[in-house]
């Protein structure tokens, strides 16, 4: 039998539509261990539901394998799957993936002492059933304002996938180049075939990368970073 005294320090659990503090989120969140993703964004709890596999798992595990690629062959860089954000006092999201220049090299994050990122990841993916979902709307907005450089959203059931990268403060379209290929400002190698992508031709997709990864700008930015830790004394 609980008592009345116990129920009155019980920990409400998180409700889709809840208006919280990034700290009640969080204390909330953390007492129910079972939940698997929950996220703030903008002061409003947003709870994902079942995801499917041809709209959400396997195109996560492709951009996965991407990004992981990516950021095995650039010391400096990490790759997160699924990591809680603290962004702001309103928005603290999970991301599908981040990618993020580390802190030791000149990156604008760091890793709290109970392990999660705060401030704003260079670069964030989100796979999303189609437009009309939360990743291109108060998601958007919440990731410009705090500075995420480069946001990528892939539309699954559109057949459509959207990489913005931030000029002034705004979002702004980054257009493929006349063969085909998405190309990062901030990552130098990172290139994405965006048709053969959303095709499924995964190893096309690889084999654009491994052409970044080869390039004179990706050379380029390996050993920046490598400077950058060498000045700090890393």
């Amino acid at each position: 039998m609980v008592s009345t005294t116990s129920k009155c320090f019980q920990i409400p659990p998180l409700e889709n539509g809840d208006r919280l503090t990034r700290y009640e989120f969080e204390r909330r969140y953390n007492a129910m261990p079972h939940l698997k993703k929950a996220e703030l964004i903008e002061g409003i709890v947003h709870m994902a539901a079942a995801l499917r596999f041809r709209s959400h798992g396997q195109p996560h595990a492709n951009i996965m394998g991407w990004l992981f690629v990516y950021a095995a062959t650039t010391a400096g860089v990490s790759l997160g799957d699924n990591p809680t954000v603290r962004l702001d006092a309103d928005n603290e999201p999970q991301p599908d993936a981040v990618l993020l220049i580390e802190e030791n090299v000149g990156g604008q994050t760091r890793i709290s002492e109970d392990d999660y990122i705060e401030g704003a990841p260079e670069l964030v993916v989100e796979i999303a059933a189609s437009s009309a979902a939360i990743d291109l709307h108060a998601k958007k907005r919440a990731y410009r304002r705090n500075g995420i450089q480069e946001y990528i959203v892939w539309q699954v059931l559109d057949e459509r996938l959207s990489w913005f990268y931030l000029d002034k403060g705004e979002y702004l379209d980054l257009s493929v180049d006349e063969d085909g290929i998405l190309r990062s400002r901030v990552f130098p190698g990172l290139w994405l075939a965006m048709s053969e992508l959303l095709g499924g031709n995964m190893q096309a997709v690889l084999a654009a990368l491994q052409q970044g990864l080869s390039s004179a700008e990706h050379e380029t930015f390996v050993q920046n970073l490598a400077k950058e830790r060498d000045e700090r004394g890393e």
